[in-house]
């Protein structure tokens, strides 16, 4: 593989991803106007500013670029990929609004300004995140997001797998379980290497590695390229949880735009603690290398993907 199929500058990489966070942000804004959509009676307006502060606040949009990228493979229409991207977007920001209330990580910031139940109110935050997730189906669902009403059913299936209970949610709740949340004596769970690498392979690598398979699915990628971008997607999902165990430990709140240091003051199970700092860096570079290699069968289009494997492992927030 020559240098230029295997990635790109850094810099193209930062300015493709700036690129779509500026689309994906302007399609959610345009999603989560006031004005109700047809079928709908009333959207009330503190509900959809909780929504938009949830939302709205920036970050990297990873998710939507993994979805953007991966669709291109396959000539979908750049809108169409949007759509489908901002979905993602719109279920990743439900996720991060209910992680941060106070039953679950109970987190006052989130990228740099107060989360929304402490912009709003717990209940407001609920109802935000509900609406978050139920309009994502919703922008899926609709024909806009692609003209075939069995794509758009493969896209929904695949988005409900990754966030549902053998996913996203389920990797949540083996988190709590992991804290002692269900232990009559609130006992930490002493969790194995390999029950971690569970865990965290459903609560941040599903939605990841779920991304790239919606673009492959909007592309009706066929069973062999399906399967190599899988191996990419859980590959990649898996360095950037390490990537963001090791910020936790390493980087400052600044940098983060949120709390530092609370796995290790919550005793939360990750491979930091399982393997180390030094071994956790390494495995964090071998996944990442693992993800590059997955994608062998593809050629300069694949570059961006490349890119955002090593991004993935060397990022600094």
């Amino acid at each position: 593989m020559s240098s230029v199929e295997r990635t790109v500058p850094a810099a193209a990489l930062a300015s493709a991803l700036s690129e779509t966070a500026g689309a994906i942000e302007t399609l959610l804004e345009a999603l989560l106007q006031d004005k109700p959509e047809a079928g709908e009676v009333y959207r009330p307006a503190r509900l959809l500013a909780a929504m938009r502060h949830g939302a709205l606040a920036g970050g990297k949009r990873l998710r939507p670029f993994l979805v953007v990228e991966t669709a291109k493979f396959f000539g979908v229409p750049v809108g169409q990929a949007l759509r489908a991207g901002a979905a993602v977007e719109l279920a990743h920001c439900y996720s991060l609004v209910h992680d941060d209330l106070p039953a679950m990580d109970d987190d006052d910031t989130r990228r740099g300004r107060p989360t929304v139940h402490k912009a709003y109110d717990e209940a407001t935050a609920i109802l935000a995140g509900d609406g978050l997730l139920t309009l994502a189906f919703d922008v899926i669902a609709d024909p806009n997001t692609h003209p075939d009403g069995q794509t758009r059913a493969a896209v929904i299936l695949q988005l409900a797998r990754s966030l549902g209970p053998g996913g996203m949610v389920g990797g949540q709740m083996l988190d709590l379980a992991a804290e002692g949340r269900f232990a009559a004596d609130g006992a930490l769970a002493r969790l194995s290497e390999a029950e971690i690498r569970q865990m965290q392979a459903m609560k941040t690598g599903a939605l990841l590695a779920g991304s790239v398979l919606i673009g492959a699915r909007l592309g009706q990628a066929d069973a062999s390229q399906t399967a190599a971008l899988e191996r990419y997607g859980k590959a990649l999902g898996a360095a950037f949880q390490i990537a963001d165990d090791i910020l936790d430990v390493e980087a400052s709140p600044e940098q983060m735009g949120k709390a530092t240091a609370k796995d290790d003051a919550k005793g939360k199970a990750t491979l930091v603690t399982a393997l180390g700092l030094d071994a956790a860096k390494r495995e964090r570079d071998r996944l990442s290398e693992e993800a590059i290699t997955a994608l062998a069968g593809f050629g300069p289009e694949a570059a961006m993907l490349r890119a955002a494997a090593e991004f993935t492992a060397q990022r600094k927030s």
